[in-house]
């Protein structure tokens, strides 16, 4: 047989398009030839090939080899094309039966000894091997990933000659069935942080309705310690949802198993480009932003930030998507996140707090704050002041008091007695948070966050008194249009959380109380 045909796959952002290895063996002068748009990586298959095939004890023909890899306009990158490129030529010189290689789809790079490397991507090739009803090949260490796909047929080969061996019908390769985990690694509980009741009333807002937060204060008074915890408030993953979030991951090459099915929470750091936020490159990889997809992305120190790289959000912020275009590619990758920012009111830090040590100009002070755009400001639903906490608030640790020091000999003793006792764990808040989202789910069929300008009117309309107050603040305390609409979709959530039908009054209250450190007074 001259020419064989086999199946593979190739990434374009979160999709895997069919790609056809067409094979042909002709006379000439010895060679591999690769067309279709082949990187370096692709080209260098060659060699590969060559070697695990001859390592494999399989004759490697001394004829012209060329190798099509369809469709000629997709560009193909990586080392996946290894294992097709080397079944397709021991196909197309009879050393293998071809008669059921169109069932089947392959991807894996190979070592020179023949065995079968991992590849990234596997899990987002392996829901389009199912779509299209074939058997999906690979390595052993990507098929546990790959199996993650319910309904997909996987098998794992841990070498050439193993898919060999199957193909020829000597011994067969078992499916793969992937065990999502258990549980995962344990998540923060909201119960450790000591306090700050008004920020965990705003991180419960947030959870409740998808929206974007920030929290400001001094240094060490929890802002990170509280934006660590979002993800144990939010709902659990729906099985469509984490298979999102894992191919995300999957084709950034940073699947973790052991995470299935948890809410991501990526904090980059505020030296990271633009391109680390959004993603790129050649062969574009999704950035921080789409890692952060259905879970949380926290920015730390944001005035810090490069104020270029955070301009990059503003559209994602807005949309849920983000559009990377390149000279010779195009990719689109997920990117709804939700944004929780973190900063300092002043250079130093210790404007506002009680011990008086700020020493920090208005001039200072108000260049640090212009470093974080208004624009980007205006697409923060809910701002929050994180104060310091006295002494007393401190000491009281797990619902015990501190140690104290005995009359008799100074010796430390423990106390015994809960005082106190801890906050809220993240389960009981969770519990109000998944019923507010089931209310928004059932009402408008997604979270309030992401409602439309044009669904407002329908969905956060509120009552005579409540539309009063809001052109009441609407005028002295100069809000946008943008700002008009997510104190709106807020006091929705708020209401939501109250069990409410109606946006009240006091729900838009205090909404607009989460906004009015942006404001600007007329």
């Amino acid at each position: 047989m001259p020419v064989a045909v086999l199946h593979s796959r190739a990434l374009a952002g979160v999709v895997a398009p069919h790609v056809t290895v067409e094979v042909h063996i002709a006379g000439g002068l010895p060679g591999v030839h690769l067309v279709g748009l082949p990187d370096t990586e692709v080209r260098e298959a060659r060699d590969r090939v060559r070697a695990a095939m001859q390592n494999a004890q399989f004759e490697f023909p001394a004829r012209r080899v060329t190798v099509n890899l369809a469709p000629a306009d997709l560009p193909k990158e990586s080392g996946r094309y290894d294992l097709p490129i080397a079944l397709g030529i021991l196909a197309a010189t009879g050393q293998i039966p071809a008669k059921d290689l169109a069932q089947y789809e392959f991807a894996g790079e190979l070592a020179l000894t023949g065995e079968l490397r991992a590849v990234r991507g596997a899990l987002a090739m392996a829901v389009s091997a199912r779509r299209d009803g074939r058997t999906f090949v690979l390595s052993q260490a990507s098929a546990a990933e790959a199996a993650l796909v319910q309904g997909a047929t996987v098998l794992g080969a841990p070498s050439l000659l193993a898919v060999c061996a199957h193909l020829a019908s000597q011994t067969y390769l078992s499916a793969v069935v992937a065990v999502p985990p258990e549980g995962g690694s344990a998540l923060s509980d909201l119960a450790d942080v000591r306090g700050q009741a008004h920020a965990k009333r705003a991180l419960e807002i947030a959870a409740a309705g998808e929206h974007s937060l920030l929290f400001s204060g001094p240094p060490g008074t929890g802002k990170s310690m509280l934006a660590q915890r979002l993800p144990s408030l939010l709902p659990p993953l729906t099985e469509d949802e984490a298979l999102e979030v894992a191919s995300v991951a999957s084709i950034a090459g940073r699947f973790v198993p052991d995470k299935w099915g948890q809410r991501p929470f990526r904090a980059p750091h505020h030296t990271a480009s633009a391109a680390a936020l959004v993603g790129g490159g050649s062969d574009p990889r999704p950035g921080e932003i789409s890692l952060a997809h259905r879970g949380v992305l926290f920015l730390d120190e944001l005035p810090e930030w490069d104020r270029r790289v955070l301009e990059v959000l503003r559209e994602p912020l807005e949309t849920g998507v983000i559009h990377i275009s390149r000279a010779a590619r195009q990719s689109s990758f997920p990117a709804q996140f939700q944004l929780v920012a973190a900063m300092n009111p002043c250079p130093c830090g210790w404007l506002g707090d009680a011990s008086g040590r700020c020493r920090c100009t208005p001039d200072r002070i108000a260049r640090y704050r212009s470093r974080v755009s208004g624009p980007l400001l205006d697409r923060i639903d809910l701002a929050m002041e994180v104060p310091s906490l006295g002494a007393e608030a401190l000491a009281m640790h797990r619902g015990y008091a501190a140690r104290d020091e005995s009359q008799a000999g100074g010796a430390a003793t423990a106390a015994t007695t809960p005082i106190e006792g801890r906050g809220e764990s993240s389960a009981a808040v969770r519990i109000r948070v998944a019923a507010a989202r089931d209310r928004q789910a059932a009402r408008q069929g997604k979270t309030n966050a992401r409602l439309l300008a044009c669904e407002i009117p329908q969905h956060c309309l509120p009552d005579a008194a409540g539309a009063a107050l809001l052109a009441q603040a609407m005028t002295r305390l100069g809000f946008s249009a943008r700002a008009y609409h997510r104190i709106l979709k807020v006091a929705r959530t708020i209401a939501d959380l109250a069990g409410a039908d109606t946006i009240a009054p006091r729900h838009l209250a205090e909404a607009i109380g989460y906004r009015v450190s942006d404001a600007k007074p007329q």
